[in-house]
């Protein structure tokens, strides 16, 4: 297998998630699903645990926050959903500092994407939807595209989804 990195980006609900876990499915019979996010409460943990069990057994499911490298994906397809929750932790770890988060997140995505896997990461496009009034959301939200732009740069397709709709950009 050579190495794939596909991103799939787009608005919230816009279907990304449904669509990079459908396009893995025809890849592979036993993709992987990396998740991202940080589980803060018990809410969240019944979340996490219904949507595992509505991927159904075919997957892999690894949870991992922040150090995605140390997940051995070689050889497989891998669904990381998504760029925004891991994104997020790096930026909450370490008190709102952007320049530290993306220095720290581009590292940790080009020692994971080193291995020879196909790699399909989930993000948001936050920047799309106005300028916030909290100080520290523009932080994040230029964090964000920040990474997008990083990860798209070295992704051989980008798919931006819009209303349920792929649209391959790249």
């Amino acid at each position: 297998m050579k190495r794939k990195i596909i991103l799939v980006t787009g608005g919230q609900r816009s279907g990304k998630s449904r669509y990079a876990q459908e396009f893995a499915l025809k890849l592979a019979e036993n993709p992987v699903y990396l998740a991202t996010s940080r589980v803060w409460d018990d809410e969240f943990r019944e979340r996490v645990r219904r949507h595992q069990q509505d991927r159904g057994p075919q997957w892999t499911n690894l949870e991992e926050e922040k150090v995605i490298s140390q997940c051995d994906v070689s050889g497989r397809v891998v669904v990381i959903d998504c760029v925004t929750l891991w994104s997020t932790n790096f930026f909450f770890d370490n008190d709102s500092d952007v320049d530290k988060s993306l220095r720290e997140i581009k590292e940790e995505f080009d020692r994971f994407t080193g291995q020879e896997a196909t790699f399909i990461f989930v993000t948001n496009e936050i920047g799309m939807g106005g300028v916030s009034v909290d100080p520290v959301q523009r932080r994040f939200t230029d964090l964000q595209g920040w990474v997008n732009q990083y990860i798209g740069s070295r992704a051989d397709e980008v798919v931006l989804m819009i209303s349920g709709i792929a649209m391959r950009v790249k």
